[in-house]
């Protein structure tokens, strides 16, 4: 009788499947993505738009489109004053974001308004032309770095106080010094070539550029706007000229942006005597406190 053979290969071939079987049964994890969520980065690239915007509008100043150039910054404005609210509203605040959103705001607002307003008129002015631009650069850092040092220090400010800047702020005082690159956009728009050779004499950047320079590191107390409560009888009077002022911006940006400047200016003495108001009504306020806790409570006999 011949003995049944046995099969080597079938107790390998079953250790070989139960293995596999396990690593199908085996559930797969899933490697985690470390790093920052997207929500967080949002405001950094909006960020880094606005930096190419103010670097695009150095780039069309070199080639003389003034208009263009202008366009770009105005962008950057845009951008600048809707990153910051974004990254609240998202969470996404950070230390890196503060500080890049701090050397995007030099380069655009310190850098290329007076490197527009050099190619405008200041680079026939003689070998001075270019002080201005340099003094209004060296104000825009002085008054960023200021206010990144203040950060830390705001909660000590009194409550009031958070409504004002100190110093005109770096895009107000951008728009300022590219006051006359705007009224002569405008004029070149309505041929009014007086006006227009007018604002591409040397000695009207020059005067702008210093004024503003000095407004930006001065203690000056500007209206922030950030916690500005509106009174409710003025609601719909300023809904109506917010739109009014947003179609004539569309129809003559030029014209509007000068005559937001010279609104801005008019303001300034405004928001002084409104910061006065308010510390002298504070002031008082804790000196009647003081005399109330050194008043002694009368004594029942």
């Amino acid at each position: 009788m011949t003995q049944p053979s046995s099969s080597p290969s079938a107790p390998a071939q079953q250790t070989s499947e139960t293995p596999r079987r396990r690593r199908r049964l085996r559930r797969r994890v899933r490697s985690k993505i470390r790093g920052p969520s997207f929500n967080r980065l949002i405001p950094n690239i909006l960020t880094m738009l606005g930096l190419c915007g103010g670097l695009m509008g150095m780039r069309f100043a070199v080639d003389g489109r003034f208009q263009a150039a202008a366009v770009a910054l105005l962008i950057s404005a845009f951008i600048d004053g809707l990153d910051g609210r974004i990254a609240r509203l998202l969470r996404g605040s950070t230390r890196f974001g503060a500080e890049f959103d701090s050397l995007s705001d030099f380069l655009c607002f310190g850098v290329a308004p007076s490197f527009l307003l050099y190619f405008w008129a200041l680079k026939d002015g003689g070998r001075y032309a270019f002080l201005p631009c340099i003094m209004f650069t060296v104000c825009m850092a002085l008054r960023l770095a200021r206010f990144n040092a203040n950060l830390d220090g705001e909660h000590h400010q009194p409550k009031y106080a958070s409504n004002f800047f100190t110093g005109v702020p770096a895009p107000a005082g951008a728009g300022l010094a590219l006051f006359p690159l705007f009224l002569g956009l405008e004029a070149q728009k309505l041929g009014i070539d007086w006006l227009y050779r007018l604002t591409r004499l040397p000695w009207i950047p020059t005067l702008t550029l210093a004024s503003t320079g000095l407004l930006l590191v001065s203690t000056l107390p500007v209206w922030s706007f950030k916690n500005f409560k509106v009174p409710a009888q003025y609601v719909l009077p300023l809904m109506l000229g917010t739109g009014l002022y947003a179609v004539v911006l569309v129809a003559d940006p030029w014209a509007a942006l000068a005559a937001a400047g010279v609104i801005y200016m008019f303001l300034l003495p405004l928001s002084r005597l409104s910061f006065l108001r308010l510390k002298k009504a504070a002031e008082d306020l804790q000196t009647d406190e003081d005399d109330m806790e050194e008043t002694p409570a009368p004594s029942h006999s």
